[in-house]
């Protein structure tokens, strides 16, 4: 029965893609789903993009290992949700453009999408590769089958539908994983490990003492999850792809604020499903394995299928954002500046196609990644670490500071990408500090002094840039259906 649960789970995601495709039928549609999602649609898919499965998988097990503690990492996430949505989402939304890189160049001038656009590649890939990874988990113990096939179903399904439809399949799956999870997370799993265990009281009897102590896990993870998460969540191109799909920036900064709770939410009930998975099942091998295994020996199996097909919709989710994200950018802010095409030129259905084939070379060059690496959390940090290290300062200095000017940003960029990446070879340990904190301090200093030192940007791409954040200059997207 849980095996057939998730298989008729798994169908209906592909149906949505066929769905989907009928709506995909402009560039705007494929990309950033016509701009036009109301306030329910836009909630569930930004909690969808974010809560993967690091947050899901990697989530529950670090509440096997650390206990409360463990729920700092997904604490991080919903805080830069909740930051994004009430600071900056409402601008964001104005600027109409596809990519982080595009804002960049409205802001500083020509010059800074290319290598903007290739540090967030790196980015968007790894992001989408750190979720297929944990397929793995929940496959292999369903179907027993191993870890490179079970890779690749859960890699080809996400492939197809996002292929189909773009955005638009993705927003459309995204809510009905958001249900899911909702409904598996909130309303199956947890109140089975709350009652398994005997409660919050019974799990503080059962554990040890520093397993109910929210600093277990060691102050500077906390603080190094915040400077790289919630850092992280404020400028990803997969967030901000979701935040260019808002119908108006209210639906964007309030709607979103909602995904940021329940996030918060979501932290909380991971690390004490963990905490009941360590009581329950003590040995295992792997924290990450504490999910699948808990799931599989403590539910009865239509329960078990329905949490199984909530924890696929938590990866799928993530993984099908980022791959969209990981086209996009390519497509835009590489392919397009390299051959200094105009990106609007063309045919819509030329865009379509062009922007299916990127998406689905791209999904195979994920899975293929995905059957290499091991480790969900690792990846996921390298990711975060690579997309901190590089972009935050160009991009919160453009957003906060006007004498922020193209060289100072494009100086930004490089100095911060190489010293976190070169920091972390030297460390020789992929979750220490130093890179993340050695990337920023150094973009900081080069993006400050070559600002300074620098002509201020042109009074009339501020003009423009001023123009555009008001929501002036960029016609809407045509409304052709009510939106949710």
């Amino acid at each position: 029965m849980d095996i057939a649960v998730v298989i008729i789970y798994l169908v209906g995601m592909i149906a949505f893609g066929f769905w989907g495709k009928r709506r995909a039928t402009t560039q705007s549609d494929f990309l950033v789903a016509g701009r036009r999602l109301g306030p329910m649609l836009y909630s569930g898919t930004m909690a969808a993009i974010v809560l993967g499965g690091a947050s899901t998988i990697g989530g529950v097990g670090l509440g096997y290992q650390y206990g409360i503690s463990g729920m700092w990492l997904v604490f991080a996430i919903g805080t830069g949700i909740l930051l994004l949505s009430l600071l900056f989402a409402g601008r964001i939304q104005r600027l109409r453009v596809y990519t982080v890189s595009q804002m960049l160049e409205l802001r500083y001038g020509p010059g800074s999408s290319v290598l903007s656009g290739v540090v967030m590649f790196g980015y968007t890939l790894m992001l989408s590769v750190t979720s297929t990874i944990a397929y793995a988990t929940i496959f292999s113990a369903l179907f027993d089958i191993g870890r490179v096939p079970a890779i690749v179903l859960g890699g080809s399904v996400v492939v197809i539908y996002s292929v189909l439809g773009g955005m638009w399949s993705i927003t459309l799956t995204d809510f009905v994983q958001f249900v899911i999870k909702t409904i598996g997370i909130f309303f199956i799993l947890l109140p089975v490990a709350l009652y398994k265990t005997g409660g919050i009281s019974g799990l503080a009897d059962k554990l040890p003492v520093d397993a109910t102590s929210f600093t277990s896990i060691g102050g500077q993870t906390i603080l190094t999850y915040f400077v790289v998460y919630t850092f992280g969540l404020l400028i990803g191109q997969d967030i901000w792809q979701r935040v260019f799909t808002a119908r108006s920036p209210g639906v964007a900064r309030w709607a979103g604020t909602a995904a940021g709770v329940y996030c918060l939410l979501y932290a909380v009930a991971g690390a004490v499903i963990g905490m009941a998975a360590k009581v329950l099942l003590p040995a295992l091998e792997a924290r990450d394995d504490a999910f699948a295994e808990f799931v599989e020996m403590q539910l009865p199996p239509i329960l078990a299928g329905l949490v199984l097909a909530a924890a696929l919709a938590a990866v799928m989710s993530t993984s099908s954002g980022a791959l969209i994200a990981t086209a996009t950018v390519f497509s835009q802010d590489i392919v397009a500046r390299l051959r200094k095409r105009d990106i609007e030129a063309g045919s819509e259905h030329d865009h379509v196609r062009s922007n299916r084939i990127y998406v689905a070379v791209f999904g195979i060059l994920m899975i293929v990644i995905a059957c290499l690496l091991q480790d969900v959390v690792a990846a996921l940090t390298v990711a975060y670490d690579i997309l901190v290290g590089g972009l935050l300062i160009p991009i919160l200095g453009g957003l906060l500071w006007r004498r922020g000017t193209n060289i100072g940003a494009i100086a930004a960029m490089a100095v911060g990408t190489v010293a976190t990446l070169s920091t972390m070879i030297a460390v020789g340990d992929i979750f220490a500090n130093e890179p993340i904190y050695v990337g920023l301090a150094s973009g900081l200093v080069v993006f400050v002094v070559g600002s300074l030192l620098s002509k201020p940007t042109a009074s009339e791409v501020m003009a423009e840039w001023e123009r555009r954040s008001r929501g002036e200059g960029s016609a809407p997207e045509p409304v052709t259906e009510a939106t949710i």
